[in-house]
This record gives structure tokens, sequence and C-alpha cells, in this order.
């Protein structure tokens, strides 16, 4: 448990939900408190809730391309109005008012941040009378990075070697050749077996049969020692750049077709140096 008694909201005036929901409770209040009929009828007595909501709870993160999803639990409190989502560049300190979401919309896509900003988010819940719970149980963070999908990579030995290999620093759609200084991966069926080769300073690893989507996090073990590794359909690949300053980019790629003349491959590439984080999906707890 950490203790978060420093966070603190930012710009909450302007969203005004406290005087909203204040007039809609003066407006409510005789008719919720005391109902009659006539003689006949038994007076009802409705007891009012006067307590705040409690925190919301399970919020974690997706990273993508120039977005962050926020996913969270539904609070089990009966009269929540919404959830107002927050924002911060650090986990302590004022955080920013972001958005506000209905009480069925349980996530929040965040399009405002960019590739390599690293966000923290956190929540709170409010109900019908303009109560507001505590932050969220846990507090998430993400930094989005670039992705790319259906990149081709030929034989490097083949006619179309100047489309054979990738520099994942360039974050664009388009293979280079296998000999240029950029380059960091180029795909080499030449011996019978589909490899995909690194140049040196650039590691390796075969991920397994697994979803692009679901390798969220780079080992720090693990590499290929001969900085190759066969391409098989269905797997996911794990790439380690390393810089002059000892510093590593991390990268992902998926094999969603290949053969003896080209390579079909799905990526993501993380910006930030020495962040290892390639589809954050957890929270901090507090």
């Amino acid at each position: 448990m950490r203790n978060l008694s420093g966070i603190r909201k930012g710009g909450q005036d302007s969203k005004g939900h406290a005087a909203l929901y204040a007039l809609i409770g003066a407006l409510l209040l005789p008719a919720l408190i005391y109902t009659g009929c006539c003689d006949e009828c038994d007076d009802t007595v409705v007891m009012i809730d006067n307590g705040p909501p409690s925190a919301p709870r399970g919020l974690y993160s997706v990273t993508g391309d120039e977005e962050v999803t926020l996913y969270w639990y539904e609070n089990p409190e009966p009269d929540i109005a919404g959830y107002d989502v927050y924002w911060n560049d650090e986990e302590t300190g004022y955080y920013d008012y972001l958005a506000t979401t209905p009480p069925d919309q349980t996530w929040y896509v965040d399009y405002t941040i960019a590739n390599g900003e690293t966000r923290y988010y956190a929540l709170i819940a409010f109900d019908t009378q303009g109560l507001e719970s505590d932050w969220s149980y846990e507090v998430a963070f993400d930094t989005p990075r670039p992705e790319g999908f259906n990149l081709v990579l030929y034989d490097y030995l083949g006619q179309n070697s100047s489309l054979s290999g990738y520099d994942f620093s360039s974050l664009s759609g388009t293979a280079q050749a296998w000999d240029d200084p950029a380059t960091d991966v180029y795909f080499d069926p030449s011996n019978g077996v589909n490899l995909l080769r690194a140049r040196i300073g650039v590691d390796i690893q075969d991920y397994g049969l697994i979803d692009l989507i679901d390798v969220d996090w780079a080992p720090s073990d693990g590499w290929s020692p001969t900085q190759q590794a066969e391409l098989i359909y269905g797997h996911s690949y794990i790439v380690r750049i390393s810089d002059k300053a000892g510093g590593h980019n991390y990268a992902k790629i998926f094999v969603s077709s290949v053969s003896p003349s080209s390579v079909t491959l799905d990526w993501a590439y993380q910006t930030v140096v020495n962040n290892p984080e390639l589809t954050p999906r957890g929270g901090a707890s507090k």
C-alpha cells in the first residue's frame, strides 16, 4: 500500500458537478423524503443515502499509437452518475481534469497524448447528489508508442533486396536495404530456413505463439546468442536496440505471413530509451 496523500486535483471547479446535483437534489428532496396518498394510505418514508461513492477500482491502461485506453470496474452504488478522469505527468501532485464518462461507460480513450509521453491517470466517481468518491485505488501510468501493420520484407539476396530490412526508429511502413547502416533487422531465407537477422548492437528473441497485443513487456534476458531467430507464422518476437550511450530501445513484431520470398510483419516500437513497456496493462495500487 502506498500513501498518495500528496495527490491533489486541479481544475475541478470547471466541472460544476456539485452545483448541478445540489440543484437536482433540492428539487427532488421533498418527494424523496415523504410521500402520502390519503388518510387510508400508509405514509412512506424514503431513506436518502448521503454517503459518497466508493473509490473506483481496477483501473488499468492499454497503450496504443498516440493513444491510451483506460479501463476500470463499475462502481456498485445504484446512484452513480459518472466518472471523472484526471491525469498528471508525475505520480503525485496536481492532477488535471481530462474527461467525464457516463455511469455505464467504464473506459476512456485519451487521444491527447503523444508517443513517448508518459502520463499518470486517476479516477473519481460521483453520484446523482454530486458527492464524489476518493481517488481510484489504482493509479495507471502509460507511455504510448508507434505501431505499424503489414510491413513486407523481401529476401536480402533477391531482386528486392532494397526492401529486405527495417529501421524501427524510422517509424515508417517502408522497408529498406539490408545493408543500410540504419537497418536493425533483415529477412534471410537463403539456407532453407526463414530467418530474421539483426545487425550488431541489436538483439532478438522468439516470444512464442502469442498475439502482438499480449506482448506487454520486454524481458531482460533470453536473447538469441546468434542475433537471429527463425520466423514462424503466428509467433511474436522482441527486439532490443542498443545505442552508443548504452541505452536500449525495445520493439516487438508479429509474423502474419511468411514464405521463402517474403515475410509480412506487424510491429510496435517504444521510443523512450530504457522503457521496456510495449503494451502496458496494469495499474499501480495505492
